[in-house]
């Protein structure tokens, strides 16, 4: 009777196994079908990476967030910029259609990470063959903290592709207090990357990722159409959400060696944060960041979440403006 029990539930377990497979690829072929690359792949070290560049002029590159991917900045971001600047914006490692960092263990129960360094090194490389100098580098959230790796990474080499200044929305910068609670360090870890994210990617309502993608813009809601051409199902492919919640889950220790090279940095770097911003808050980061790197003017918008560049793009351009400027450049 035993030996009976172990095998139904075996048979069990295996059949869930299966339609839990199954299910998360079918929905990774229709979010891919629905939502395509939408620029060109440069081939780099250990893979290929997506970008869209656009325009003339001194060179931007954009930096999406947490989850995201680079048709945050397609959607109208990039557009307002492109008459005066070459403008790249690229899908960071793991995320978007941009392959893991070389090096970094991708197996459902690995638990590493690409740390800021990891991805300003394969993005470097990107930018390198694409011909971009002296960037202008904007991040948005996770992204600012990879911008502001990219300009500390500057302070160990010269090369054409370093920052000639940096910018950041809502982004990440200093370390914050406690962990990041359940969500992260449980899909984060073996345990969660093995089993519980092939759950959560077969599974998860398209309305609960289109509610996830609205909450980030509390108090204000996201413009017309932005949900649309997101693409925030992106993000459920098994692949994209190890990669994210790993680089999230471990990002911690990263950001306290960098802090120690922040009074060191010269280049222009231009802060937009909104004082409402309840997922990276502006008391923990940006307030903490103009305390210690000498170069950084901080644009607190008052009563603005953490999409500033959406809910307030007037102000996230002249910040990009104003960066080049200080840098030179126009």
């Amino acid at each position: 009777m035993a030996l009976k029990a172990l095998t139904y539930t075996a048979i069990a377990l295996g059949l869930g196994a299966l339609l839990t497979a199954c299910t998360a690829n079918t929905r990774t072929e229709r979010a891919e079908a629905a939502f395509p690359p939408v620029g060109e792949f440069v081939n780099v070290a250990g893979g290929r990476v997506h970008y869209v560049q656009a325009g003339n002029g001194p060179d931007v590159i954009l930096l999406h967030g947490a989850g995201g991917n680079l048709r945050d900045y397609t959607f109208s971001l990039m557009d307002q910029l492109t008459d005066r600047y070459r403008v790249t914006a690229f899908d960071r490692p793991g995320l978007g259609y941009t392959d893991r960092a070389p090096g970094i263990a991708t197996g459902p129960f690995a638990t590493q990470g690409e740390s800021p360094d990891d991805q300003v090194a394969m993005l470097r490389e990107a930018a390198t063959a694409l011909g971009i100098k002296d960037p202008v580098v904007v991040g948005h959230s996770f992204g600012g903290i990879v911008a502001m790796a990219w300009g500390t990474t500057g302070l160990r080499m010269d090369d054409p592709t370093n920052a000639s200044a940096l910018v950041t929305f809502g982004g990440v910068s200093m370390p914050w207090p406690g962990d990041l609670g359940a969500y992260y360090s449980v899909n984060g870890s073996a345990l969660g990357g093995g089993l519980v994210i092939p759950l959560i990617s077969a599974f998860t309502p398209q309305r609960t990722v289109e509610n996830v993608v609205a909450e980030t813009f509390a108090p204000q809601s996201p413009p017309p159409g932005y949900i649309d051409h997101l693409g925030g199902e992106l993000a459920l492919r098994e692949r994209t959400f190890r990669a994210n919640a790993r680089q999230v889950n471990t990002l911690r220790p990263f950001v306290v060696e960098m802090t120690a090279l922040y009074p060191q940095l010269t280049i222009p770097i231009e802060v937009v944060h909104g004082t409402a911003d309840n997922t990276v808050p502006i008391h923990v980061h940006a307030e903490e960041l103009i305390k210690i790197a000498p170069t950084v003017n901080l644009t607190r918008l008052e009563g603005i979440g953490h999409q500033p560049h959406h809910s307030d793009e007037p102000e996230a351009i002249a910040a990009i403006d104003r960066a080049a400027a200080r840098a030179g450049l126009r």
